[in-house]
């Protein structure tokens, strides 16, 4: 199945997405799963993700070349972001045995980036967790202290591949959406293999 992933920003998350919801799609049960990321237009922040009018075009773009398209955003803190969220999925049109899912990162990609790590000791993984700025206080760090942050993306590639290969370890520790959006992705794949479709209130439902 191809999958596009549509993020707020592309240039530095292509390098955490597409191995993380590579791995994602694998333990969800997609078959062959081949990820891209859109990289047009560039959205350019969370605020014009959350736009029907900016996401419906690039659905209509793409829907005929994939089956699967995902809006992956930061939470920021913002407690109500996932129903925007959802808000927005239902509003979107897919054709029959498509979906478009979207689904924040608490409080930002970085951080399952970092739940793919052995982390210092010192680090409590729930503040790391609940900071709003976690790329600052904790991912930047952990790059420069892995001598990886002059590479793609300030390290967030290499240590996104790295992370990726403990996929299990990051689905742990991010129950609240890596797992959550895993859960859904797998939910759809089973309705949709029954030719079902899935129920009205659904959490994520297919558009």
């Amino acid at each position: 199945m191809n999958v596009l992933v549509i993020p707020e920003d592309f240039r530095k998350d292509q390098y955490m997405l597409k191995p993380i919801i590579t791995a994602l799609a694998l333990a969800a049960g997609v078959p062959k799963p081949k990820v891209q990321i859109c990289q047009y237009p560039l959205l350019g922040g969370v605020g014009e993700a959350l736009k029907r009018s900016r996401i419906e075009p690039i659905i209509a773009r793409y829907q005929g070349m994939v089956d699967i398209i995902l809006l992956i955003v930061d939470r920021d803190g913002h407690a109500d972001r996932q129903k925007q969220l959802d808000k927005l999925t239902v509003k979107c049109t897919m054709p029959p045995n498509k979906v478009f899912m979207a689904e924040n990162a608490w409080q930002e990609i970085e951080v399952w980036v970092l739940a793919g790590h052995d982390l210092p000791a010192d680090w409590a993984w729930a503040l790391i967790r609940e900071d709003r700025d976690p790329k600052e206080r904790y991912f930047a760090p952990y790059a420069l202290s892995r001598k990886v942050a002059d590479g793609p993306g300030n390290g967030r590639k290499a240590l996104a591949e790295e992370a990726a290969k403990r996929y299990d370890r990051i689905r742990q520790l991010c129950p609240k959406d890596i797992q959550r959006l895993e859960n859904s992705l797998r939910d759809w794949l089973a309705q949709r293999n029954e030719g079902k479709s899935l129920p009205i209130d659904a959490p994520v439902s297919p558009c």
